[in-house]
């Protein structure tokens, strides 16, 4: 069909490619799914391939190559293994845009080749600004790329900014549910289990993103993946906790004036405007209904209670590898969690251990922030064994 925007998805198997997926289906005379790629999940991958035909799907781990390759067999679909093959399909000159949908430290290097392509992204990986900020920054500027925030925070603060003046910006306000354990005392959140923290009020996500949201770390990436999209310093950024999630963030200009995203809690709704960015695409999707939530309440987020937040406030001001090692040590952290290792609390308990461990570097290359990567990780398993 001509004029349909060939998508990639890096991630197609996860909660926001999947997502991604039913979008796509909703608008498939004007969206294709060329690429897909997924982690382990072959089947799932194969089972998407067979439905919308990619040009090409790319297995991560290698040991499913075969499985793929083989189920997809006559179907002229391309079939490809290793992360190394992620990063270099997204540069095919046939992609549009691309939606990095990776969880984690794995969404860095396939979204600095979709820069260097000059690709239109569609960024649902946070820790891409979190490990590497200002090197990704920098490189935009030097590139036709450009990121549309796919977070559903990141794009309430996008669409609140269209056809402002960046230079009125006065403070970004980003919303946080306060997950699951808002509530809770500190002493009821130490005998927590993985079920609990598994359990998010509002949102369906996958594993990884619902524990930070959990331990409001998500919460600290955004901070920190806020101050890299919209150029404003963490000391114009706050976090307030809005229990309903009906808000997805605001934006407060030098008038006093305040301009707020509003929308049910679904993560398709930024999906959708990411991937058609300026025009907004009709939909069916569920509306937001003011009497059913009369009530919207915001507070501040508990410090105390919430120690990993705090700490990627700390990370953010000393600037240079320090949010790398924060986001390697928490991602060992929440894998050890979920593996019954270590309790709920004990994860800021180790971050933090393993970020004072970090050899500081001010002005970090890329293969510094590799570097920093897999040393805090070791660091980190140390600490947990």
């Amino acid at each position: 069909m001509q004029n349909r925007k060939n998508i990639a998805i890096l991630g197609s198997t996860g909660s926001i490619g999947t997502q991604t997926l039913d979008v796509i289906s909703e608008y498939f005379d004007r969206l294709y799914p060329c690429l897909l790629t997924a982690n382990h999940n072959a089947g799932l991958l194969i089972s998407q391939a067979l439905k919308y035909r990619p040009r090409k799907v790319v297995i991560a781990d290698s040991a499913h190559f075969g499985t793929v390759k083989d189920a997809l067999a006559g179907t002229g679909i391309e079939v490809a293994a290793g992360a190394r093959a992620i990063a270099d399909a997204v540069a095919d000159d046939g992609i549009d845009i691309v939606v990095t949908a990776l969880v984690g430290y794995s969404g860095l290097e396939p979204t600095i080749s979709a820069i260097r392509a000059g690709k239109v992204i569609a960024l649902a990986n946070k820790e891409t600004l979190v490990v590497a900020g200002e090197l990704i920054t920098g490189m935009l500027e030097k590139s036709s790329s450009r990121l549309i925030p796919v977070d559903s925070e990141h794009s309430a603060i996008f669409q609140c900014l269209v056809g402002e003046d960046a230079d009125a910006v006065e403070k970004i306000i980003l919303t946080a549910s306060g997950g699951p354990f808002r509530k809770m005392s500190r002493e009821e959140m130490s005998a927590v289990t993985k079920s609990d923290a598994l359990n998010h009020p509002n949102w369906k996500m996958g594993a990884k993103v619902t524990i930070d949201s959990a331990s409001m770390m998500n919460k600290g990436f955004e901070m920190i993946e806020a101050r890299w999209l919209f150029d404003v310093e963490p000391e114009r950024i706050e976090i307030v906790v809005h229990p309903q999630s009906i808000v997805h963030s605001m934006v407060e200009f030098a008038d006093g004036s305040v301009k707020a995203q509003l929308g049910m809690p679904d993560m398709r709704l930024p999906i959708r405007y990411a991937l058609n960015y300026p025009e907004r695409l009709p939909s069916v999707a569920e509306r937001l209904s003011v009497d059913r939530y009369a009530s919207l309440t915001f507070e501040k987020p508990d410090m105390q209670k919430f120690p990993l937040l705090g700490m990627a406030f700390d990370a953010i001001k000393a600037g240079g590898n320090v949010p790398c090692a924060l986001n390697a040590a928490n991602e060992i952290a929440v894998a050890a969690f979920l593996e019954d290792k270590i309790r709920f609390l004990e994860m800021a308990d180790v971050v933090g251990e393993a970020v004072s461990r970090n050899n500081f570097i001010g002005d970090p290359s890329y293969s510094d922030l590799v570097e920093t990567n897999e040393e805090i990780r070791k660091i980190t398993l140390s600490l947990i064994k």
